[in-house]
């Protein structure tokens, strides 16, 4: 199939069509006098934007934020956050810009969330995850203690694409998001909720503030039948954080804790034609896949300043994660048990530096050093309805990691801010193999150096020009990151590159926006053979993604807030494998060329809010050699509404894809294509109070 150019800018029909329902919604409310104030979000010399309403506090010294980086940073604020009626945390993300959703629909096992022409497959993971600043990914990569944070707990999500964010490492390969939960207040929340398909939600959220002390407790319990058939899910979350604040704010220290328990069944995989034919159907062969899933964080954190210019942050976590997944993906192969046990310890301190320079309007240095201590284990079995017939896995592995960074600010005059930056990792491990009773060690990827550059030049008020260069890096994972014969000469981490020039502008008080164009590029990019019994890697090769980013938002009037989003991207196997010379020149798979978002909120009334937004991505090839066929373009539109009958007490109503239309997730097993559909269209509806 003839591979067609890549065009930076093509806006899909459907953000033309919002637009114009934009439109017609704005000029009824009116745009506001230039002399009315900007939003709290813009800042100049930052290139940040958010969405929902900002509460501006009093700024700590501390670490540097998230939205300090020169790079597209978006914060999802949680008004906008806390009444969405999502079965799965990552499709919030429907809301953030520039992120890919990948749905498989199939138990414990939902969904995932990308970027920068990376997929969602699981066999590159390049997003790294924090809940409340702790590492949150599991030893592939992936991000199931996305699901351990339940929207009505959420005060925001902060998305970071890019490589120059020097603060992380492992994972962090085509940027971060980070879950930033509620801390303090004196409130009590809940939510009461039921829609289609038997869904029912419960969330609960309790803040205790006074004095010194600051208490927070959360609550949430899901339960779902699933629109397919065999695909019920029943998952409940419990976590709390409690904080001291000395006297005089000087320092605080706390603990948080947090338990996940999911179990689920899985519809499973189907043809094409059955597919189109009976999207709810799961065959009689999956009757018993499922899974079960138990997630756990601990950890302890302090902060505070020494003196006037020093300030300093600690924390130290353990994370647990429990699964187990029964799997058959066609009628053809066995069921698989899939056993996965990790404990992961960390630690990570920073200290941050801004003393006064006569000479420059602003210096800070910040340094750090983390370290995570993984003990992983992976069993598989083949089983026939969940009874063990032959192991074909078992491993006990460690995967250590060390990293240490330093960067700086420099803004020489008012309008130029320069941030330098150099970051290093290294791991060390190694891996037992029970079947046969050897250790194999891990790869000596030696000392992992990633230099990064930022620099922001406001020329006038309200615009900001940017560009970064990073490095980040890609590690082997699962057993794919040891020597295992025949594999015996140590492997070189892939180094990705990349770069982006940004324009951030402001032409007026309502209307706020950002054009960025970006680039990077891997060497030796491998990715996880996920059916492999030994849970090995393949090689990807040289590989290019690229693309361009256009986001505005608009708040023409006190009662409106509308924003679009459009991903125009490309991502391709520049220099492949000797052994897939096919693969040469072709795009990755399931990296679809647009994913946008656009939406618009207005407060018809005091009491009134309407609600409507859509989300949606072109089609994209299955495999490497793009010799299938493309699949998994769609376009869905939401709407809802929330009534304030009272000061305390709200009735909120959605519908997801209010058009009914047909929207699938597919995959290629090498010998058919295999689809799960998704949702059809479906009501929520929910009881929320603030006491």
């Amino acid at each position: 199939m003839k591979r067609r150019p890549f065009r930076p800018v093509r806006t899909p029909v459907a953000l033309a069509l919002l637009a114009l329902f934009s439109a017609a919604v704005l000029a009824q409310s009116g745009v506001p006098a230039a002399s009315d104030p900007p939003p709290a979000a813009v800042s100049g010399g930052e290139s940040s934007l958010e969405l929902g309403r900002v509460t501006v506090t009093e700024r700590r010294q501390g670490p540097l934020r998230s939205r300090s980086l020169l790079t597209s940073v978006d914060v999802v604020q949680g008004e906008t956050l806390q009444g969405q009626s999502a079965q799965s945390t990552w499709e919030l993300f429907q809301l953030s810009p520039g992120t890919l959703l990948t749905n498989y629909n199939q138990g414990t096992t939902s969904g995932k969330v990308s970027m920068r022409g990376f997929n969602g497959e699981g066999e590159v993971n390049a997003v790294k995850l924090l809940v409340d600043g702790i590492p949150s990914n599991s030893n592939d990569g992936n991000m199931p203690y996305l699901d351990a944070v339940f929207p009505l707990e959420l005060q925001a999500i902060e998305t970071v694409r890019g490589t120059n964010d020097a603060r992380y490492g492992l994972h962090n390969i085509a940027g971060n998001v980070s879950l930033v939960t509620r801390q303090g207040g004196n409130e009590t929340l809940g939510r009461v909720g039921l829609g289609s398909f038997n869904n029912r939600e419960l969330q609960a959220a309790q803040g205790i503030e006074q004095g010194a002390w600051a208490q927070n407790y959360f609550f949430g319990y899901k339960n779902s039948d699933g629109w397919r058939d065999h695909a019920d899910s029943r998952k409940f979350v419990l976590a709390g954080k409690w904080f001291y604040t000395a006297e005089g704010g000087g320092w605080r220290a706390g603990v948080t804790a947090r338990h996940l328990e999911h179990r689920a069944d899985e519809p499973g995989y189907l043809t094409e034609a059955d597919a189109r034919a009976t999207p709810r159907r799961s065959h009689a062969f999956v009757a018993t896949d499922g899974g079960e899933r138990r997630i756990g964080q601990l950890s302890v954190q302090a902060e505070g300043t020494a003196g006037r210019d020093l300030s300093w942050s600690t924390l130290a976590y353990v994370n647990r994660f429990d699964d187990t997944r029964w799997v058959r993906f066609s009628a053809g192969v066995a069921q698989q048990e899939r056993i996965a046990e990790e404990t992961h310890r960390g630690a990570r301190a920073t200290l941050s530096w801004r003393p006064r320079v006569q000479a420059l309007h602003e210096f800070a240095l910040e340094s750090g050093i983390d370290t995570e201590q993984q003990r992983n284990r992976s069993d598989r079995w083949l089983s026939a309805g969940r009874v063990r017939t032959s192991q074909t896995r078992d491993q006990d592995f460690t995967f250590d990691t060390y990293g240490a960074y330093v960067q700086g600010v420099l803004r020489p005059v008012a309008s130029a801010k320069l941030v330098p930056a150099l970051r290093v990792d290294a791991v060390r491990g190694h891996l037992d193999n029970g079947l046969d009773g050897a250790r194999y060690e891990i790869n000596d990827y030696g000392t992992i150096r990633q230099p990064k550059l930022s620099m922001v030049w406001t020329p006038a008020e309200g615009q900001a020009l940017y560009a970064n260069w990073g490095r980040t890096f890609q590690l082997g994972v699962g057993a794919g990151a040891y020597k295992v014969p025949p594999r015996v000469t140590d492997l070189r981490p892939s180094l990705n590159d990349g770069w982006e020039l940004g324009w951030k502008f402001q032409p007026a008080p309502w209307l706020e926006g950002r054009l960025a164009r970006w680039a990077q590029a891997a060497s030796d990019e491998v990715k996880r053979n996920l059916n492999s019994p030994t849970g090995d890697s393949d090689n990807l090769g040289r590989t290019r993604r690229q693309g361009v980013d256009l986001q505005l938002t608009l708040r023409p009037a006190d009662t409106v807030q509308a924003w679009v989003a459009l991903t125009r991207q490309e991502a391709l196997i520049v220099e492949p494998d000797p052994a897939a010379p096919a693969t040469r020149g072709k795009e990755i798979d399931h990296v679809p060329r647009h994913v946008f978002n656009a939406g618009i909120d207005w407060n018809a009334t005091p009491e009134l809010k309407l609600s409507a937004w859509a989300q949606g991505q072109g089609d994209y090839f299955i495999e490497r050699e793009n010799a299938r066929g493309r699949f998994g373009g769609y376009t869905l539109l939401n709407v809802g509404a929330t009534w304030a009958f009272s000061d305390r007490w709200r009735l909120e109503a959605q519908v997801r894809n209010v058009t009914d239309r047909f929207s699938e997730y597919v995959w290629w097993d090498g010998t058919q294509s295999l689809h799960s559909p998704g949702t059809p269209r479906a009501l929520f509806v929910a009881l929320s109070a603030s006491l």
